[in-house]
């Protein structure tokens, strides 16, 4: 710890070959920036310190490091050189343009023997690429075809089928690899990516009802990030009414569930029931920080406007029997902070793959109808 005067005079040293930390404070706000850059903006006072380092220290190069990305055009505007903090990007988001593995050209008699048993061990098997846990696949043979994934627990790989939960049933492939993943007990984290209208949030929803006598609650809750980065105190109301905006689509996935039964169907009555006495809670994730989790199947919508550290602070408050979701769409981020490099989601899934408790499913194809998918293409 680095407490005394050196931070504000000759510097601290941050060890060998590793440089100097100094605190600069009390400089005098330049004139030259004055009538552009308002000396009342925190963060212009920042600007004025990097712009007078840099007309001071000519021969040392002097860079504002910042992740707000209007600040650095601010900066490169005064000449000032200018980085995005870059330690905890992800430089690979290719994952997220693929979905599944297809094999073609699948011995029949191995397909018909996972027909029959309901999975192989995986060294029967000749894949040409490697194998992570928890990956899926489509195999393919002359007459027939099958699809499946890898469960490292046993080391077998297994059929996976379209399995219908709480009344929602699934109408793709990756909608099937979601729903059997999130039914999988013995997978305690999932990623579920992937644009608007392809069924995230509904898939785990679905499966965590079908699951609500293994869990003593079912949390589903989102970060409310303002669009445009609009402070929600300009909005009227009180606090619950600023943030029902914002809660909505939680509850209309919810109501999409309620409409799949009759509406004085049992399973009506039991989600009402479930609302009732807390075992189905729908609430602002800024609720949950400081909790401690266990026997809770935990949805967190709209992952990708999570910081990696709070994505970190959700996953470490997970206690025994907690299983957790997260959904979102990286190309679909509101903090203006963070990007599709750097936001939590995109971070977690990086740093969790290949772990057996882990899956990432990302999904493409819209479900919510023709004109959404369009939308989701085109515009």
């Amino acid at each position: 710890l680095i407490a005394d005067d050196r931070l504000f005079t000759k510097g601290a040293s941050l060890g060998e070959g590793r440089g100097k930390l100094f605190i600069i404070a009390g400089n005098e706000y330049p004139e030259a920036i004055s009538d552009v850059f308002s000396e009342r903006t925190p963060d212009h006072r920042i600007l004025a310190d990097a712009y007078v380092l840099t007309k001071k220290q000519k021969n040392t190069k002097t860079i504002l490091v910042s992740k707000d990305i209007n600040l650095r055009m601010k900066a490169l505007s005064l000449g000032v050189l200018a980085e995005d903090y870059i330690n905890d990007k992800v430089t690979n988001v290719n994952i997220f343009d693929k979905n599944y593995e297809v094999f073609e050209n699948v011995s029949p008699e191995m397909i018909d023997q996972m027909y029959m048993n309901g999975g192989i061990p995986l060294e029967e098997f000749d894949f040409k690429s490697d194998v992570e846990p928890q990956d899926c696949f489509v195999m393919r043979s002359a007459r027939s075809s099958i699809l499946a994934r890898y469960v490292p627990q046993s080391g077998m790989v297994v059929r996976v089928e379209k399995t219908r939960s709480f009344g929602i049933e699934p109408r793709n492939a990756e909608q099937a690899f979601a729903m059997n993943v999130l039914l999988d007990k013995e997978v305690l984290l999932v990623a579920l990516t992937g644009k608007s209208g392809t069924g995230k949030t509904l898939m785990a929803l679905a499966s965590a009802l079908q699951q609500h006598e293994s869990y003593k609650q079912i949390l589903l809750a989102r970060p409310i990030v303002a669009l445009s980065n609009r402070d929600l105190g300009y909005l009227p109301g009180d606090e619950q009414q600023k943030m029902a905006p914002y809660m909505q689509p939680l509850f209309d996935n919810l109501s999409v569930i309620k409409n799949s039964f009759s509406y004085q169907g049992r399973e009506v009555k039991l989600l009402e029931e479930m609302q009732k006495n807390g075992q189905l809670v729908i609430e602002a994730l800024a609720y949950i920080r400081g909790r401690s989790l266990s026997e809770t199947f935990f949805i967190v919508d709209e992952a990708q406007n999570l910081t990696p550290h709070e994505v970190k602070t959700i996953i470490t408050r997970a206690g025994e029997g907690t299983k957790i979701v997260f959904t979102g769409d990286i190309q679909q981020i509101d903090s203006p902070y963070l990007d599709m490099h750097s936001n939590g989601l995109v971070y977690m899934i990086d740093r969790m793959r290949g772990q057996d408790i882990f899956a990432h499913i990302n999904l493409l194809k819209g479900e919510r109808s023709y004109l959404s998918e369009l939308a989701s293409n085109l515009l």
